[in-house]
């Protein structure tokens, strides 16, 4: 692999300090790995997943007696597995470092599952018989790790699977980094250079390929995959708005921790420790959890509340006539446009009025039907439809029209991401209090909370508080 220029490098002074702008003949160089292209899109738990799922399964080659625990077993000890990290991606690849893990989730599940079968069962001798199974399978996905962790370090070091790595820092932290990287394989990175604010008073310890605000460009040239936060000299809400863009938020962030005692729960790189910090988007099988409770939410409460959209359909018909349902355009995940679907409380004057009025709770064209289906947010009911078809979701931020995306994008910095995922039936800002003219700013910051904070368990919670702003009358 080439070796990092001198000070001197294109790119920058003799000084050391650096020209704006991008430098290609600075960045393509590190940017040509096979290995990389080729594997860029496999994740740790493509490989891993696998072997314990086959290794928890193996007693039912021996005998199907107790195949229900078998399966209980299984499944509930991937999603252990999967809740304590152990399908997160490793830089330091050890099944020592795993093995306390591993053995605890192993023994919670056994025995949950021991003591079901005990009560369901009340023979000591079928217990004893499945716990002879749990231990094989417990065996068998300790040996399994160990296998797969080899293999993906001999993977490594021999560069069939590597991914492109930036350092965003210039200090002597990213430099040490940096020197790692290219020294030892062994950690799947391909080192392609560094980046820092351009603001840096002192020279940088190490020549950049660009400065904070190219980043994005730079991901999309380089075709990288992780960025390693390591001392960068830039104020970390500034830091923050940059890892939040589309092709930086793609990438895995990992970090160096800046206090002494920062645990990083065994995984470094040489001696630095190195945390993996959480994902800024929702992707993979996180996105495909919300998708698929998604579309069961959104079948369920179509078939449950179908009484109560057809009586508000009437209701709806009775008061103004044909034209029951209201459709607008509004801006979903990625700033794509899609019509929203609502039962009509009113008639607008034309479109321009539909597009650019901002609130029409106090209008006095409301009508009588058309006030209690807002306050009671029934008007929204229709949206399940869309939620079916995947233009929004059951909780995310509210969908906007396109003439307040675009004001609220200029003048909110952070905004636009909350685009990041599907727009909600409702959403964590609403549930909050922030509905009708409250600040916008506000909004986006519980909007990118929720983003980056995602849970089955944090949709349920807004679920609750939404069916509870319902019966408390706090609609609009």
């Amino acid at each position: 692999m080439p070796t990092i220029p001198s000070a001197a490098a294109p790119g920058s002074h003799g000084d050391g300090t650096r020209r704006l702008g991008l430098d290609a003949t600075t960045v393509l160089p590190y940017a040509g790995s096979r290995a990389s292209r080729r594997t860029r899109g496999l994740r740790a738990w493509m490989m891993t997943a696998p072997v314990d799922i086959a290794a928890l399964l193996a007693p039912l080659l021996v005998t199907h007696q107790y195949w229900r625990g078998t399966l209980v077993m299984a499944g509930l000890t991937v999603a252990f597995f999967a809740a304590g990290g152990l399908y997160h991606a490793r830089r330091h690849v050890s099944i020592l470092d795993e093995l306390p893990s591993l053995c605890g989730r192993l023994l919670a599940s056994a025995a949950v599952v021991a003591m079901i079968a005990a009560v369901r069962h009340e023979s000591a001798e079928y217990v004893l018989g499945f716990t002879r199974g749990v231990g094989m399978s417990a065996g068998l996905v300790v040996v399994g790790r160990a296998i797969t962790r080899e293999i993906a370090a001999v993977a490594r070091k021999r560069r069939w699977v590597e991914h492109n790595a930036i350092i965003i820092g210039s200090g002597q932290t990213s430099v040490e980094l940096a020197r790692l990287l290219r020294r030892y394989p062994q950690y799947g990175l391909r080192f392609v250079g560094c980046v820092d604010s351009p603001s840096r008073q002192a020279p940088p310890a190490h020549p950049l390929i660009g400065g904070l605000h190219e980043l994005e460009q730079l991901v999309t040239m380089v075709e990288c995959d992780v960025l390693i936060v390591a001392d960068p000299d830039c104020p970390e809400p500034l830091l923050m708005e940059v890892l939040r863009r589309p092709a930086n938020a793609n990438c895995d962030l990992w970090a160096v921790p800046r206090l002494w005692g920062s645990r990083s729960h065994g995984d470094h790189i040489g001696a630095i420790p190195i945390v993996k910090v959480g994902d800024t988007t929702l992707s993979g099988p996180r996105w495909a959890l919300k998708r698929a409770s998604d579309v069961a939410f959104a079948v369920v409460a179509l078939v449950v509340l179908s009484p109560v959209l057809l009586l508000c359909a009437i209701a709806v018909f009775v008061d103004g006539g044909r034209g029951i349902f209201f459709r607008q355009e509004r801006i979903g995940r990625h700033g794509e446009p899609f019509n929203m679907v609502k039962f009509r409380s009113m008639r607008p004057v034309n479109e321009h009025e539909s597009q650019t009025n901002w609130s029409i709770a106090h209008d006095q064209r409301l009508r009588p039907i058309g006030r209690f289906l807002r306050r009671t947010s029934l008007d929204e009911l229709p949206q399940l439809w869309n939620i079916l078809r995947g233009d929004m979701s059951v909780v995310g931020p509210r969908p906007e029209r396109p003439y307040f995306v675009e004001k609220f994008s200029a003048e909110y910095p952070n905004y636009a991401m909350r685009h990041r995922v599907p727009v909600g039936l409702t959403g964590l800002a609403q549930v909050s209090g922030l509905r009708g003219d409250t600040p916008i700013s506000d909004r986006a910051r519980f909007d990118n909370y929720y983003i980056e904070n995602w849970s089955l368990w944090l949709d349920a919670k807004v679920l609750l508080r939404t069916v509870a702003e319902v019966f408390r009358g706090g609609g609009r």
